[in-house]
């Protein structure tokens, strides 16, 4: 093994963490280096799992048993409930996490699903989320939300907030730095050497000259055009409506949306299981699946680990293309 493993952190322990970190290291087995970061109490007793004490020794852990640095945790987990005394403890996961990769002794952070009220409830967490609070952790002020699949990469240039709040949120500067941000990561982490990117207009057939709106006009056209003079490759202002078909898809390496739904509905069409998330602007990398806590299927055994899969397979790929 070339590079240091991949640190899992282990999420809302109430969750379905638990049985995705050993679902994941069942499918990946010596595929992906990884080890979970979390308390081997709150996995299952009869599950095959060996404590670790350095990442290092994740790596000759035979590859059926998940290794686990373990992080001790106030009280059992009880599936679907999650307890507010553990709730500092999934903050700290997450730090340990961060401060192991920037020793260099993880490779990239895969971060299982945290339950964000439950951590106000019961830490006063005073972040939006995860990628929030790895920003500050990192001390980073501008970081970017990125889904990606095989299929397609898309980045929102706004996320959570209403639609009808999202004009006065597009701005020239927030345009202009996802897409830096999202060209920089594509060439650094990604190894796209000359990196393409669709730019989506905000109305209908991208305002249409004009005649549905003239955001892409005042707004995004300007901003293109001045990164286009620095040499980037941007197409655009597109119609939303015409850039996700295949045909479309293979003449761009990633998708630039200006509202949420704009771009994940095209991802999650075309692949809901496998798309992964990944923020782009950290000094590090990081990904996580694609979905919540599912509190109402924990410790079921159902739960599908296909984005953590995959999540774990691209944190590993990212990892040895930026070394």
């Amino acid at each position: 093994m070339t590079h240091p493993p991949v640190a899992l952190t282990c999420g809302e322990p109430a969750g379905i963490g638990p049985e995705l970190a050993l679902a994941a290291r069942h499918v990946l087995g010596a595929e992906v280096p990884f080890f979970l970061i979390g308390d081997p109490d709150h996995l299952p007793a009869e599950a095959d799992i060996e404590v670790i004490e350095t990442p290092a020794q994740a790596g000759h852990v035979p590859a059926s048993v998940l290794p686990v640095l373990p992080h001790g945790f106030s009280g059992a987990r009880v599936a679907g409930r999650p307890a507010p005394a553990q709730a500092q403890g999934v903050i700290d996961v997450i730090a340990r996490a961060v401060d192991l990769v920037q020793q260099g002794l993880a490779s990239a952070i895969c971060t299982l699903p945290i339950h964000k009220k439950a951590l106000q409830d019961g830490a006063g967490f005073a972040y939006p989320g995860h990628t929030e609070y790895l920003a500050a952790l990192a001390g980073q002020e501008d970081v970017v939300m990125m889904l990606a699949s095989d299929q397609l990469r898309v980045v929102p240039v706004t996320i959570h907030i209403p639609l009808d709040q999202v004009s006065a949120a597009l701005t020239p500067d927030l345009l202009e730095s996802r897409i830096r941000i999202t060209h920089d990561a594509l060439r650094r982490q990604f190894g796209i050497a000359e990196p393409r990117l669709a730019v989506a207009g905000l109305n209908p057939h991208a305002g249409e000259g004009g005649n549905m709106g003239r955001d892409e006009i005042t707004l995004i056209a300007p901003v293109l055009e001045k990164l286009r003079g620095e040499g980037m490759t941007l197409m655009g202002p597109m119609s939303a409506d015409t850039m996700f078909h295949a045909r479309a898809r293979a003449g761009y390496d990633a998708a630039i949306c200006m509202y949420h739904d704009q771009a994940l509905i095209p991802i999650k069409t075309l692949d809901f299981d496998r798309g992964v998330n990944v923020t782009l602007g950290l000094p590090f990398i990081r990904t996580s699946p694609d979905h919540g806590t599912a509190l109402d299927i924990a410790g079921q055994g159902v739960a599908n680990p296909t984005s953590t899969v995959e999540a774990l397979r691209l944190a590993w790929k990212l990892a040895q293309v930026q070394s």
